[in-house]
């Protein structure tokens, strides 16, 4: 974990600036200047986006991390692997595209009655797509590089300053509206470009392709075919899955409902914000212990990177719950918001199954049980889809957030329990049990403070009540739940005894 926990800190602390930056930008800036209509049509538009380059991309990120160790030689010879992650995401792009034009009219009847804002914007997912598209592709380059920091600064840093200076403009009336959408496109081109300027600056990159290397390993190219097409059929339902909420409220509720949903996510996925940097470095190492089926290696991974995962997400939601009264307290128009709390506390608990199991997801997408992936992700589609239109009619977001609560809970006990008779990796450890114990007890506290201080002034109640946290994370020291997280604390203080 030498390389991984070097990598994932400083991937992390970049992450959390990031966060500060996305903190003030959704606290003191959107939730005070634009309106809750406003603030839905960027999210939709953003998330169309993400469905977009989930099925234009053709599995690009996903073969880039499977496939690299195989065109990788001892002589940092890379056989024209880069060329390849350049066309197919463009092929798959303007494939998609077409299809993108055909469902203009449906599309527009389905939102035009509740949001005619997304219609009037429909065309501007293009080029935002293009962009977020080629920004991920450099990034995963840049990542099975061993080096995750500088495009996670791109990703987390440059794209949220240059929101937040979006979102100023517009605020202060120099953006039109057409203005502001076209800015969001251009952040995103700013940010593609600045990963590949880092990503050529590594060195070692070619565009050229190596048709001979291709032709003399078959078998590569078979495999790659196969699980491409594979990630083709996986991603029409598994991209789908995130973004149906925000869809469908949009449709049935109206962009305002969509803004307040999206807030309420932003304070959601604080919860699996780690995970972003762990995977991120520990992804090509998984990789490559499938390859060489080394399941020891493999299994401590998996144990390792789920159980850090599961104690550090867990503490983070019990920050936000802890203080989510405090939050929308300070948050400008705090009270549009407030209706979001329960929402909040579902969507972090779904945040915290995707920070703890995700892996063990990437794992078997990693391995000759890839096909597994499809047939789950088509049930968690499925099953989201189903459960979002019984739910929003009867509980608005809260039934939104509970949808996609449940189908991510169901599809992550049937990833664990195939995981587990294939990968033969124990997955679920004493960590997890002792996290377990130790954030029940946490909220069971909560709730229990809360019962006897009554009527307490809010900032007063939340310092408080953070006192468990600590008292919770001081034990998770003690007992030694994350080895690997001591270890770092110990080398943190060495450091400031020197």
């Amino acid at each position: 974990m030498g390389v991984i926990a070097r990598q994932s800190i400083k991937g992390t602390i970049v992450t959390y600036l990031g966060v500060a930056v996305g903190f003030v930008t959704t606290f003191f800036v959107i939730t005070r200047f634009l309106s809750s209509e406003e603030i839905g049509l960027a999210r939709v538009l953003i998330d169309a986006a993400v469905l977009f380059i989930g099925l234009a991309q053709l599995g690009t990120n996903s073969s880039i991390l499977r496939f690299y160790p195989y065109f990788k030689s001892a002589e940092r010879e890379e056989h024209g692997f880069f060329f390849w992650t350049l066309v197919v995401p463009l092929f798959g792009f303007l494939l998609v595209s077409l299809l993108f034009l055909t469902c203009y009219e449906p599309l527009s009847r389905w939102f035009g009655a509740k949001s005619p804002l997304v219609v009037n914007y429909y065309y501007f997912i293009l080029p935002l797509a293009f962009f977020m598209l080629y920004q991920a592709v450099f990034e995963t380059n840049a990542n099975v590089r061993m080096r995750i920091v500088v495009p996670r600064a791109v990703r987390e840093l440059l794209t949220r300053i240059g929101l937040l200076v979006v979102y100023l403009l517009y605020a202060f009336d120099l953006l039109t509206m057409d203005g502001f959408v076209w800015s969001l496109v251009g952040v995103y081109a700013l940010a593609a470009l600045c990963n590949a300027a880092y990503l050529f600056s590594l060195g070692g990159i070619s565009i050229k392709p190596d048709f001979a290397f291709l032709r003399q390993n078959p078998t590569i190219v078979r495999k790659y075919l196969l699980y491409t097409a594979f990630l083709i059929l996986s991603a029409v339902v598994s991209v789908l899955a995130p973004t149906l909420s925000s869809f469908f409220i949009t449709a049935e509720m109206g962009l305002s409902y969509t803004g307040i949903y999206a807030i309420a996510t932003y304070m959601a996925m604080m919860v699996s914000i780690p995970y972003r940097s762990l995977t991120a470095i520990a992804s090509p190492q998984l990789s490559m212990a499938i390859k060489q089926d080394d399941r020891a290696e493999t299994g401590t991974l998996l144990a390792q990177v789920g159980g850090n995962l599961l104690l550090v997400g867990g503490l983070l939601l019990a920050a936000v719950w802890v203080n989510i009264d405090l939050i929308f307290a300070i948050l400008p128009n705090g009270a549009t918001y407030a209706v979001a709390r329960r929402t909040v506390l579902l969507l972090g608990v779904g945040q915290l199954f995707v920070a703890t199991f995700q892996f063990v997801v990437t794992a078997l997408s990693y391995s000759r049980y890839y096909p597994f992936s499809l047939l789950f992700s088509f049930v968690l589609t499925v099953l989201a889809l189903l459960l979002n239109n019984l739910f929003i009619p009867r509980w608005g977001m809260d039934g939104a957030a509970l949808a996609t609560l449940v189908s991510q809970v169901s599809y992550f006990m049937v990833v664990l329990i195939t995981a587990r008779l294939t990968l033969r990796c124990r997955l679920l450890t004493r960590r997890h049990l002792l996290t377990i114990v130790l954030l029940v007890a946490l909220f069971a506290a909560n709730e229990v403070c809360l019962r006897l201080l009554p009527g307490l002034n809010v900032w007063l109640s939340s310092i408080l009540r953070s006192l468990l946290i600590v008292a919770a994370g001081a034990l998770a020291y003690v007992w030694k739940v994350s080895p690997e997280l001591n270890d770092q604390i110990h080398a943190l203080l060495r450091r400031i005894r020197v």
